[in-house]
């Protein structure tokens, strides 16, 4: 996803669908997520019915593509895999080379 840089000024659809991301996988996708692997449709319509919100996916794209707006979706382990990239990298930059737990430090001087 695209990070959208501090001070920017977007309209609500932008903002919205460029900072999420839709899950993709089906039927069962849908059912293990409650509906909510259609992010980018429920962070625009936070109040509509669940089961409207992949009906809505449609025309959201449509409105995107004659906008010019990119429309991110995944895979859900794709999604924790770019997640999990991300957190590491924020992680790496943060100056900690490792990390001492102070329990595990407790335990190691007994």
């Amino acid at each position: 996803m695209e990070v959208v840089p501090e001070g920017a000024k977007l309209d609500f659809l932008s903002k919205q669908v460029l900072t999420g991301r839709n899950v993709t996988g089906g039927f069962w996708m849908t059912a293990l997520m409650g509906g909510l692997n259609f992010q980018i449709e429920h962070h625009l319509f936070p109040s509509m019915a669940r089961p409207h919100l992949r009906r809505t996916r449609r025309l959201v794209r449509e409105v995107c593509a004659r906008e010019g707006i990119p429309y991110t979706e995944t895979s859900l382990r794709r999604a924790y895999v770019i997640v999990l990239t991300y957190l590491r990298e924020i992680g790496l930059y943060s100056g900690l080379a490792t990390f001492d737990c102070p329990m595990v430090g407790q335990y190691r001087r007994a």
